[in-house]
């Protein structure tokens, strides 16, 4: 049996019972590290905080883990129970989708045990969940790449009157482009990105591309560190972002559209202090 569990958005007391449950009684457990993270991709002990509470050792799974050796994770679950822990809900990435085909196209059982999400989590500012258009990502420029593909997206939301997700790019076991060129693979820091980037990148686009999808007084909510206990929420327009210290991450942001009456006066209580 393979169960695929999600984690929540704090630490390691925001995983469910039943999700607590089934990690307990597995021989293998897994926790995906590289679509999100929780504290203890922050800080030092974090880990072992999951261990302690799971009475077991956790394997660390990589991107490079997951999207190409996951076969000796899922052989393991044809024969014992195994945990793959996801932050946030399992399904919060495609490439867990994917592990799920995979385990059916070879006869492992899946279970899914669910959980808070930054999707429904971004609920908490009062811009309400049904107003939401399609989510975007937002991934770190460089100087050779530049991609503005979310932008149409942006402002096909914006022109319906819909608010818009942005999820912020974070790298985490990256290899260089350099070492990959070499044929041998060395990693980059981890590097997580900041309302701040994103907001730069959105107004380059925007000067680019010219559509008056937004502007630098459009009205925008900033999270960080989401569903625990120092979150931060902000609303203000992207240039008053631009000078809010968010702190550590993880950080995201909404890109306002219409608001309801009750929804304008719930920001108003996240409002930057002038």
């Amino acid at each position: 049996m393979l169960y695929i569990i999600g984690l929540g958005l704090g630490d390691e007391k925001d995983i469910t019972l039943r999700g607590l449950e089934a990690v307990k009684k597995c021989e293998n457990v897994y926790i995906e590290a590289y679509t999100s993270l929780l504290s203890f991709g922050i800080s030092s002990d974090g880990l072992s905080n999951l261990e302690k509470l799971y009475g077991k050792p956790v394997i660390v799974a990589d991107r490079e883990m997951v999207e190409e050796k996951a076969d000796s994770m899922l052989s393991q679950a044809r024969d014992s129970d195994v945990a793959f822990l996801v932050v946030g809900d399992p399904f919060g990435a495609t490439t867990h989708t994917d592990l799920v085909v995979r385990a059916k196209e070879i006869g492992v059982e899946v279970k899914v045990v669910h959980n808070a999400s930054v999707m429904n989590a971004i609920g908490v500012c009062g811009l309400q969940l049904y107003r939401y258009g399609e989510t975007i990502s937002i991934p770190f420029f460089t100087e050779t790449w530049r991609p503005d593909s979310f932008y149409e997206k942006i402002k096909r939301n914006r022109d319906l009157g819909l608010h818009t997700l942005c999820l912020l790019d974070i790298k985490v076991k990256e290899p260089s482009l350099e070492s990959l060129c070499r044929g041998k693979k060395i990693y980059e820091p981890p590097r997580f990105m900041s309302i701040g980037t994103a907001i730069e990148q959105l107004l380059e686009v925007e000067q680019k591309c010219g559509q008056s999808a937004y502007s630098e007084d459009t009205l925008c909510v900033g999270f960080a560190r989401l569903g625990s206990e120092d979150q931060i929420i902000v609303s203000g327009t992207m240039k008053k972002l631009q000078t809010v210290d968010f702190g550590d991450p993880l950080h995201c942001l909404a890109i306002v559209g219409e608001t309801h009456p009750v929804e304008a006066e719930m920001l108003q209580f996240y409002a930057v202090n002038e």
